[in-house]
């Protein structure tokens, strides 16, 4: 069953498109037959100059961004850990990649849980402004060390970064999940704008880091350069955040919400709707304590979505950067600076970002195939398949399969390319689905477990990842 919304969209549970004649998408109109049409009664203003959807546009960059340049300074840390001759500053240097894995990943997952309980508990603007001051805080004293001589006190000064490494993960995690949620409430192209910004923060950081090993001789005074924009960039998104509620659009849909869904005597139940079209099923969902969102109701509702989301990153972080950063070009003896300086930032890094950013981008027109549809987990196991491609590309070393099919620089541009576009395209349609699929007052619970979906598929794929490269 299609219906045809009064801003000229066609909706269905298979899919959402827009006709050729037709104006920007109702905002916020459901994507499942049996749920309101609307959860305001009052008329809903316009994005004046797309205010709203830059702003989260531009914290999605600055959620992701000085991640991604405290990561790609790989050379600068490894320089700021090398001046000590103790055996354990070698090991500490040797094994600094796996310290980062472990301090960061920990932190994240504790700080999901914690935020998921903290909902309806702590406001989203105290989670939102805290982190980000944090945050500044953390990369300024990240920022301050760059020029430091740190050579006297290498493991003090890797005590620090380790610290930094925690409160960075947590704290970046809760701002994540939290601007995710608060997005959850509007329409759903500030969804897409948010996880856009993401990709596009990747983009700048690969871009970046191919600027600096073509033209960079000083490593410490690149890492400066990276961590400043860091910094500027979370001020920016603190300005941003606090200019966001001024804006009558961002009100509008900030506004507390009369509740089509109600707890009551320590259970959540729905309401009955004056519409006869809208029959949802009784649900009853018995809660300890009213304040916590439900969560098993909402994993229930999710289940499918959240399924597409951790697959889709797990395959993705099993390929990227595991796989396709170790795959050499064909022609790497020739001894040219394509095949072997810039081969794998170009055919791996940048063309990954910016093939994710594409598929990001594209839901903010299309959402094909729709969130009830059998197509969407479909397309997100086919996935599957890009493992062994890349396999047997000129993956090198190899140790257990001797066979390369792929004899060509050019296939293994070309997958790295549908990898990302399926990344960004295919998550980006679950991500903003789950909190539309839900009630008004849960969207902003539902998008906070959506990013705990995107956590788990990512943690179980670098998991996964060390197994395939031991196989190949």
């Amino acid at each position: 069953m299609a219906i045809v919304s009064e801003d000229g969209f066609y909706q269905s549970s298979n899919s959402m498109y827009k006709t050729p004649n037709s104006s920007s998408p109702d905002e916020h109109s459901p994507l499942l037959e049996g749920q309101p049409e609307s959860h305001y009664n009052s008329p809903k203003p316009h994005d004046r100059y797309h205010g709203a959807y830059i702003i989260f546009f531009s914290m999605g960059i600055g959620s992701l961004l000085p991640w991604n340049f405290f990561v790609t300074a790989k050379e600068y840390w490894m320089y700021k850990l090398q001046n000590c001759s103790s055996q354990g500053a070698s090991d500490i240097q040797n094994y600094f990649e796996s310290y980062i894995s472990i301090a960061s990943t920990v932190p994240s997952v504790l700080c999901l849980i914690g935020n998921f309980l903290l909902v309806n508990r702590v406001s989203v603007h105290v989670r939102v402004l805290s982190s980000l001051a944090i945050l500044l805080v953390v990369f300024v004293v990240i920022t301050v060390l760059v020029k430091v001589d740190t050579s006297s006190w290498t493991f003090s000064f890797f005590i620090i970064t380790i610290i930094c490494i925690v409160v960075l993960s947590g704290t970046a995690t809760i701002f994540n999940s939290s601007i995710f949620g608060l997005a959850a409430s509007f329409p759903m192209r500030n969804s897409q704008a948010l996880i856009s910004g993401g990709a596009m923060g990747g983009t700048i950081s690969a871009v970046a880091s191919l600027v600096d090993l073509a033209a960079s001789n000083d490593v410490t005074n690149c890492a400066l350069a990276f961590f400043l924009t860091a910094d500027i960039f979370i001020v920016i998104c603190i300005g941003l955040y606090l200019i966001l509620p001024k804006l009558e659009y961002a009100r509008y849909y900030m506004k507390p919400v009369q509740p089509s869904h109600v707890f009551s005597g320590g259970s959540f139940r729905e309401e009955e709707q004056s519409s006869s079209l809208l029959k949802p099923p009784p649900q009853i969902i018995r809660l300890t304590d009213p304040s916590l969102p439900p969560l098993c109701f909402i994993l229930k509702k999710t289940a499918v979505l959240g399924f597409c989301v951790v697959y889709v990153f797990f395959i993705s972080i099993i390929i990227f950067p595991a796989l396709s950063s170790n795959v050499e070009s064909i022609n790497k003896s020739s001894g040219s600076l394509w095949t072997n300086k810039f081969f794998v930032p170009l055919t791996s890094f940048l063309l990954y970002n910016v093939a994710d950013l594409c598929g990001r981008q594209i839901p903010a027109w299309i959402q094909i195939p729709g969130p009830k549809s059998k197509l969407l987990p479909t397309l997100v196991l086919l996935r599957t398949f890009f493992v062994p491609l890349f396999i047997f590309c000129n993956y090198q070393p190899r140790l257990h399969l001797d066979k390369v099919f792929f004899n060509s620089d050019v296939y293994p541009c070309i997958f790295i390319s549908l990898v990302g576009f399926s990344n960004g395209y295919l998550s980006t349609l679950a991500l903003i689905y789950g909190p539309r699929i839900m009630p008004k007052e849960l969207a902003e619970a539902t998008g906070v477990l959506m990013s705990f979906y995107l956590c788990l598929g990512l943690a179980l794929g670098s998991a996964c990842s060390a197994l395939v490269v031991h196989l190949i």
